[in-house]
């Protein structure tokens, strides 16, 4: 079994839509919506003053949501880490539409919870099933 994350760079964001903390939450809600992921509470938000980037975190049952944006830069960083396979979102064309961003990188890591080595040890233990 493998966990999957998602690591997402978008740039040339709109820096008004970076520095609003609604348009962030509603990111948020649309991705656990629509992947059907389970929030075990709510949402951390923290906004800086100074440039008025904002950073979230929302704890899942599958594991984690969490977003910096730097409104100074144009960017936005999300990380959506989930424990069992899910479908694929559409990062790119959803923040180009939200942010306005002109570029986006997704990096999609499949991870492993076995390695080959421990995976064949569990197989050999004597109440293992075959």
């Amino acid at each position: 079994m493998n966990g999957i994350e998602w690591l997402v760079e978008a740039h040339g964001c709109s820096p008004e839509s970076l520095s609003s903390l609604d348009t962030l939450k509603d990111l948020f809600a649309q991705i656990i919506g629509e992947l059907e992921l389970h929030p075990c509470g709510e949402g951390q938000w923290r906004q800086f003053p100074e440039s008025g980037g904002i950073t979230g975190l929302c704890l899942l049952t599958e594991s984690h949501l969490a977003c910096h944006t730097f409104p100074e830069y144009g960017t936005l960083c999300l990380n959506l880490f989930c424990c069992r396979s899910r479908p694929e979102w559409e990062f790119e064309a959803r923040l180009q539409a939200i942010f306005g961003a002109e570029r986006v990188n997704v990096r999609r890591l499949e991870r492993p919870y076995a390695s080959a080595h421990s995976a064949a040890a569990a197989h050999s233990l004597p109440w293992s099933v075959p």
